[in-house]
């Protein structure tokens, strides 16, 4: 499925009509997916590419994203706002992207280090590169799963999606001075749940929402 390159702007029309577009690209309206595209595309590549320097990479997760909402329109079933959950989905993609880049940056490194042992190591990942990681694998990632779900959901939400604490409280449905302090109990409460599984580890995320 090819879409058109999108021409900027921002999301137009009401969630309620957004709403029964997603539900006419679950019956197989093409047509409709064509609407969402023209209504989201512009809003989605700017905001995908703030925070990917990569052209080609911004092209290919918007249409994957774009995609996704195809295949996966009858599981909107109205929770949220439309725009907010298309984001989730263009977030998550960005993040598989990168860290399939990664994962090939760093078999390159390999290799190359292995043939030219006196050069540079790369370049290690950015913190906030580690803390999207870690929030889904690994120690963190079973972390997050002993901390409580309300909280683990909205940690999800602002770190691994990426939405703001407005995009947050749309998506769930709950005001956002809720995302705000169930954000700093989430960090507090995987603070713990770190301490507690590995006594003196560094703590993975600081600051406040």
């Amino acid at each position: 499925m090819r879409l058109s390159r999108p021409t900027g702007g921002g999301p137009s029309g009401g969630d309620e009509d957004d709403s029964a577009l997603l539900r006419a690209v679950a019956r197989g309206d093409t047509e409709a997916l064509a609407v969402l595209y023209d209504r989201h595309a512009g809003w989605l590549h700017a905001r995908l590419a703030r925070r990917c320097p990569d052209e080609e990479t911004v092209r290919e997760v918007l249409q994957d994203t774009f995609v996704t909402v195809w295949r996966s329109a009858g599981g909107h079933r109205g929770r949220g706002e439309a725009g907010g959950w298309i984001w989730v989905i263009a977030a998550r993609r960005l993040v598989d992207a990168q860290r399939a880049g990664a994962r090939a940056d760093r078999a390159a490194a390999h290799a190359a280090h292995a043939a030219a042992p006196s050069e540079p190591a790369a370049a290690a990942p950015c913190a906030e590169e580690r803390v999207l990681s870690g929030l889904e694998y690994g120690e963190v990632g079973a972390a997050l799963d002993r901390i409580s779900p309300e909280l683990a959901e909205v940690l999800r939400a602002t770190v691994v999606d990426g939405l703001t604490t407005r995009e947050t409280a749309r998506l769930l449905g709950i005001p956002e001075g809720t995302v705000k302090t169930r954000a700093l109990r989430a960090r507090r409460e995987l603070r713990a749940a770190l301490a507690s599984g590995n006594p003196g580890g560094p703590h993975a995320l600081g600051g406040t929402a």
